[in-house]
C-alpha cells in the first residue's frame, strides 16, 4: 500500500528526515509518536504529496508520488486519501453538511453519507450550521467526518484528538478504527497521546535514526 524509500528532507539547511525507509501494510492502523520537531507532520505531508522530499521516494499503490503530474497527484489524493489536519481546514463559508460532502461531490458520489458521518461524530442535526458556530473540538469532529466520508484507502491523521476531551476522543478513535477496518483502509496517525496510540494496531517511534517499533 505505502512504501517510503530513503526519504530525506531539510528546512533551511536543518535535516529533519535522514534517509527514512519503511513499508506500511494494507489495512494496517499505525500510530507514529516521537519528540516535537522530529518530523512527524513533515512525514505526513510528504506521503500526501503536499510537500516534496529532497531525495528518496514515496510509493502509494505502486506509484511514485514524485513521478505524477499535478493532475494525477490531485486525483490520487482526492480518490484514495483522507486527511485529518491539526488546523482542521474546515471551509468557513460552507455548512457542516457541505464541508463533509465535499469529497463525495468531488468523487461523483452521493452525498447522503455526509449526514451519516455527522451523526457518527456526534453532530446530529447540525448539518445546516456553519463552522463559526462550533468549538474547536466540534470543528475537529467535522474534519474527521469529512476525511472518512468517501471511504479512502489511506487515512492520514495529524493529532486527530488534540482538540477533544478524553471521552469524545475515545469515541472518535473508535469510529476511526471501525471505519478503516470496515473498508480495509490503511491509516497513519501522528499523535503525542499514548491513549490515542493504544487504539492502533502498532506504534512506531520516529527519531533521527528512522522508524522503530515501540516495545
Amino acid at each position: 500500500m505505502l512504501e517510503l524509500r530513503k526519504l530525506r528532507k531539510s528546512y533551511n539547511g536543518r535535516p529533519v528526515l535522514h534517509g527514512l525507509s519503511h513499508t506500511f501494510a494494507a489495512g494496517e492502523f499505525v500510530a507514529i509518536m516521537g519528540e516535537s520537531g522530529v518530523g512527524k507532520s513533515t512525514l505526513l505531508n510528504l506521503i500526501a504529496g503536499l510537500d516534496s522530499a529532497d531525495s528518496g521516494a514515496v510509493i502509494v499503490d505502486g506509484q511514485a508520488m514524485a513521478g505524477l503530474d499535478d493532475d494525477a497527484a490531485t486525483s490520487l489524493r482526492r480518490t484514495r486519501m483522507g486527511f485529518i489536519f491539526q488546523a482542521f481546514h474546515v471551509l468557513p463559508h460552507l455548512t457542516l453538511a457541505q464541508n463533509v460532502a465535499l469529497p463525495l461531490l468531488l468523487n461523483g458520489q452521493g452525498i447522503a453519507r455526509a449526514t451519516e458521518m455527522l451523526d457518527a461524530v456526534g453532530l446530529q442535526g447540525r448539518g445546516d450550521d456553519f463552522p463559526r458556530q462550533l468549538s474547536g473540538g466540534e470543528m475537529q469532529r467535522v474534519a474527521i467526518a469529512r476525511a472518512l466520508a468517501h471511504r479512502p484507502a489511506l487515512v492520514l491523521a495529524d493529532e486527530p484528538t488534540g482538540n477533544l476531551d478524553p471521552e469524545t476522543a475515545d469515541t472518535i478513535l473508535a469510529l476511526l478504527r471501525r471505519e478503516i477496518k470496515a473498508t480495509g483502509a490503511s491509516a497513519i496517525m501522528v499523535t503525542h497521546s499514548h491513549a490515542a496510540a493504544a487504539q492502533a494496531d502498532k506504534i512506531l517511534v520516529l527519531s533521527h535514526s528512522g522508524l522503530s517499533l515501540l516495545p
